[in-house]
């Protein structure tokens, strides 16, 4: 029975592959194995993970996903997600994004935190990661989607490395000390405009406290949090979709800003 379970893993991890590789969104995975469960979701994930490691590319990061209240009413759940950062994923701030690259993306502003020691879970603590921290960034997450018009569970973005495409960092370094990571302000502008605001608490009330639970999730699975890694700690509002043209701005008070343009 296993070996049947592991083949199926096998296979969804092979579709998602294609997808990226191809650039062609497929259907759900839920509704291809519609039993499929979280934890056989991570294992897809994880399978994805050790083919891009076993040609070459590596590992820089984790991504936490869906911890704001706004983000897990939108699709229905009460849980965060996480997925892995890997060095090709990596936009220099002010720079342009080709949408060659990417199927349907859309964008998420966050806290990006740079772990100055390991990170192993259980019981970490958000004390614990604050201690672990070497600085904070602004950043812009652009997620994507392998699944056919985002029509995703649960499941499917797990599966699909928690929807993740591409990130952009800020330049300014600021020590975790030196700010009251819940109290941070945020403003998103969409070319000049004004589209949304959030606060460092709409991530799970804390954003070290979304590391945390990273931290812990990923030690079911033997994976520890690396020093001198990225960890994007979860969108603070609600995702904007993306068009050719658009410029992004996000503006962190005490972080500083962040921005992005995408061409065709």
């Amino acid at each position: 029975m296993n070996k049947i379970v592991s083949e199926e893993i096998k296979e969804l991890a092979a579709s998602l592959i294609e997808a990226e590789k191809n650039q062609k969104p497929i259907n759900p995975l839920t509704e291809v194995k519609p039993d499929l469960t979280l934890d056989e979701a991570y294992e897809v994930q994880l399978q994805v993970v050790q083919e891009k490691l076993s040609r070459g590319v590596r590992i820089v990061g984790k991504k936490i996903g869906l911890t704001s209240r706004d983000m897990q009413i939108m699709y229905g759940i009460d849980t965060p997600d996480c997925g892995h950062l890997f060095e090709n994923m990596v936009v220099e701030n002010n720079h342009e994004v080709s949408l060659k690259d990417v199927i349907q993306p859309k964008i998420e502003c966050e806290i990006a935190f740079v772990l100055k020691e390991d990170l192993q879970g259980p019981n970490v603590t958000v004390e614990d990661v604050l201690k672990a921290t070497d600085y904070v960034l602004p950043s812009i997450e652009i997620i994507d989607s392998r699944i056919r018009d985002w029509k995703v569970k649960l499941q499917d973005t797990v599966a699909d490395n928690a929807s993740s495409g591409l990130y952009v960092l800020g330049d300014k370094p600021v020590s975790v000390n030196e700010v009251n990571l819940p109290d941070i302000p945020m403003k998103v502008y969409q070319n000049g405009q004004l589209m949304k605001e959030g606060i460092g608490k709409n991530a799970m009330d804390h954003p070290a406290a979304c590391v945390a639970w990273l931290a812990n999730k990923l030690a079911e699975f033997g994976v520890v949090l690396r020093a001198g890694e990225v960890i994007l700690s979860g969108a603070l509002a609600t995702t904007i979709d993306v068009v050719p043209g658009d410029e992004f701005t996000a503006v962190f008070e005490h972080l500083g800003e962040v921005k992005v343009k995408f061409v065709k």
